[in-house]
């Protein structure tokens, strides 16, 4: 798993100066003044001289101390409760994910924060948008592994149209009216597989192969989207095979690959554009090609971290989950409460894994 940056870790501790519920008192004792003082300032009563005003107001500027933020928390009559759609299926990152929300439960409790997990085929436009459907009316906000489809669309807009914040998660939905995105940018990522496959394959010339999950996640079509466009422009001597969907699953995948092998001795690339990565190394290695062929994927998971080691897998796009939890729980909150979004602290890098630099 990639580690954030000190950037990242500065920037979340300052968001948790904005959201922790400081109190009058500690202001006041910050400040050396008493509690009366404090509430004087803040309603700009008469009776404070200059200096004591300055110093009060800079302790409430420092801590970013916002009264009616706590005020309007503790006058709700409810904690806020929040949904994350997620992929059902064994699929290790999305794992990742919700394995820090449970992670993150003190600081969602001292926030009045609920979070549930909502497990659905995000394959299937309609068990998806079904699913998403059934949450209306009842969650502050909902945070979605989104496959791009009109149905899905719709039920977004919805949800949106109903008063709930909604947040797409790793795989976006631009189109619809969710309220924001949370993840890497997608068309980078996959230029960034198709420049390690091509320049890894080196002088050699054949074909590449391509499994991914469903080019109907947006997220998996703009991977494909930019390899292909790496692919066409810088490796002319590599051809690029049709896609294969093995809809993240490692039986499917494996299977989908090695009737691929089968017909074709000259794949001397191959890309996995999601999960199923258990799958694709059974693949390689019934075929023997395991330790022959250019194999770069995606995400550092117990398996990834296994494959890069054996040399099996020669590289992962990572993207890290617990920046992702995290920044989709903080982008609800703050529309929840009509705060501004950060969005140089919510912004996921892309990072470069092999062997080598394993974190």
């Amino acid at each position: 798993m990639a580690q954030e940056t000190v950037q990242e870790t500065v920037q979340e501790t300052l968001s948790d100066a904005l959201t922790t519920a400081l109190t009058l008192k500690d202001i006041a004792r910050e400040a050396g003044v008493s509690l009366a003082t404090v509430d004087r300032v803040l309603h700009n009563r008469p009776g404070v001289r200059p200096d004591t005003v300055r110093r009060v107001q800079e302790t409430i500027a420092r801590n970013a101390f916002q009264p009616h933020v706590a005020a309007a928390e503790l006058a709700r009559g409810r904690a806020r409760r929040f949904a994350f759609v997620m992929p059902s299926g064994p699929n290790p990152f999305m794992q990742q994910i919700e394995a820090y929300l449970g992670e993150m439960s003190a600081w969602l409790s001292a926030r009045r924060l609920h979070v549930e997990t909502v497990a659905t085929d995000v394959f299937d436009p309609s068990v998806l948008a079904a699913s998403l459907e059934a949450l209306s009316g009842d969650y502050d906000g909902v945070a979605v592994v989104a496959l791009d489809h009109p149905g899905v669309r719709a039920a977004i807009n919805d949800l949106v149209d109903a008063g709930t914040r909604v947040v797409t998660l790793v795989s976006d939905v631009p189109s619809s009216r969710r309220h924001h995105y949370v993840g890497i940018d997608n068309i980078a990522a996959g230029r960034t597989a198709g420049a390690l496959v091509g320049r890894l394959v080196g002088q050699k010339s054949g074909k590449v192969a391509i499994v991914a999950g469903s080019q109907g996640l947006r997220d998996h079509a703009e991977r494909i989207f930019g390899f292909n466009q790496v692919m066409a422009s810088e490796f002319p001597g590599l051809s690029v095979l049709p896609v294969l969907e093995g809809r993240d699953e490692d039986a499917r995948s494996q299977q989908l690959l090695a009737r691929l092998f089968g017909r074709h001795a000259d794949i001397v690339g191959l890309y996995n554009v999601g999960a199923g990565t258990q799958g694709v190394a059974n693949a390689l290695s019934e075929a023997g090609r395991d330790k022959q062929m250019v194999f770069v994927g995606h995400d550092v998971t117990v398996l990834t971290r296994r494959l890069l080691l054996q040399g099996v897998m020669d590289a992962a796009i990572s993207q890290n989950p617990g920046h992702e939890a995290r920044a989709a729980v903080r982008v609800l909150l703050a529309l929840a409460r009509g705060e501004p979004i950060l969005h140089e602290q919510e912004k996921i890098r892309i990072d470069i894994v092999m062997r080598d630099n394993l974190p």
